[in-house]
């Protein structure tokens, strides 16, 4: 016979049950949820007032309002997001679009006001159908892809995704490998590279490689080959236009001046590159330098006038990626010369 609790026992398990309760389960009070619901609103509300009062003190605008904003629509959007569960759309490359134009604002802020990028000529992406990019390569990490995106999607009349053609080493690091794909990243593979045209999708290709982000800072903006031009032979055999890009920037955001290959090696990765705060600062060397940035993208080269089978022809594809590294060389010379300073 199980003994009846004396009332001091229920209300200790009582106030137990209530400590012990999972947090889903309590519901807050009304003004408390209230209140929650109006924060944000009412945290703009206070810093558009203390940005009034800054501005009639100081004469120029201290809080950037449209900033703020934008941090707002970020948390807001990554909340939603977290809501969606497991069921979202990817395609078989696991880009998930919706979670990519969430991080936006985060690329634009970087793009418009940390390297203060000047992109010329992005009128000549096609607002629709296939088109492969072609980009020198520089900077250690593949900053310079995510300006090139940024630029398509901020800048051109009609926004579009580049899907770039990623090394394979960077594919093999977990938590890296996760954030490209999921970010319309590809292996630079040409079977995906063809199954992305065949889609009619913008798709970005780095001939230079690692050769290309692993390069010495005294041979900056010098051009590494372009490998045997699989990318023209590509492109003639899936019929894209190709759109030279010359990147001014990249090679100052980490000045590489030399490369513990041991290391590099034991890692597993393509080098290990040290830089003037690298490795000596830890985790604080890996901040990229706030160099400025000129993207220009130059006039499409068609090859819709080239049958697919001129793609087995060893001589006129080189002489095709040959022209078209010379295009791109040039443009870096030439946006050298428009740009001020390293960081100017």
């Amino acid at each position: 016979m199980i003994a009846e609790k004396t009332p001091a026992q229920r209300r200790a398990t009582s106030k137990k049950a209530e400590i012990l309760a999972p947090r889903q389960g309590l519901r807050l009070p009304m003004p408390i949820r209230r209140l929650q619901r109006q924060a944000p609103f009412l945290a703009l509300q206070a810093a558009g007032e203390l940005s009034s009062r800054l501005r009639a003190l100081t004469g120029h605008e201290v809080i950037d309002l449209n900033r703020i904003m934008e941090v707002v629509q970020f948390i807001y959007q990554q909340r939603e997001l977290a809501r969606r569960g497991p069921n979202y759309a990817v395609d078989d490359f696991g880009f998930d679009p919706q979670w990519t134009e969430s991080f936006i604002a985060v690329f634009k802020s970087l793009y418009r006001d940390y390297w203060r990028v000047e992109a010329t000529g992005v009128e000549h992406v096609p607002a629709t159908g296939r088109a492969l990019l072609v980009a020198n390569h520089a900077g250690v990490l593949p900053w310079d892809g995510a300006m090139i995106k940024t630029a398509v999607f901020t800048e051109h009349s009609r926004p579009r995704h580049v899907r770039a053609l990623v090394a394979s080493q960077f594919m093999g690091m977990p938590l890296m490998s996760w954030f490209l794909r999921r970010t319309g990243q590809a292996v630079g593979h040409p079977e995906d590279t063809r199954r992305l045209l065949e889609r009619d999708e913008l798709v970005l290709v780095f001939p230079e490689g690692t050769r290309g982000t692993g390069k010495g800072f005294k041979d900056r903006y010098r051009l590494r080959r372009f490998g045997r031009g699989g990318f023209a032979a590509t492109a003639i055999r899936a019929q894209a236009p190709i759109i030279p890009i010359s990147v001014v920037g990249s090679e100052e955001i980490y000045p590489m001046l030399g490369d513990l290959r041991p290391v590099a090696r034991f890692l597993g990765l393509p080098y290990f590159p040290v830089t003037p705060f690298w490795p000596w600062l830890g985790p604080l060397g890996m901040i990229p330098l706030p160099s400025k940035w000129r993207i220009q993208f130059h006039p499409p080269v068609e090859v819709s006038n080239l049958p697919p089978n001129t793609a087995e022809d060893q001589h006129q594809v080189m002489a095709l990626a040959d022209d078209v590294r010379d295009t791109i060389q040039r443009g870096i010379y030439e946006n050298l010369k428009l740009r001020r300073g390293v960081f100017l």
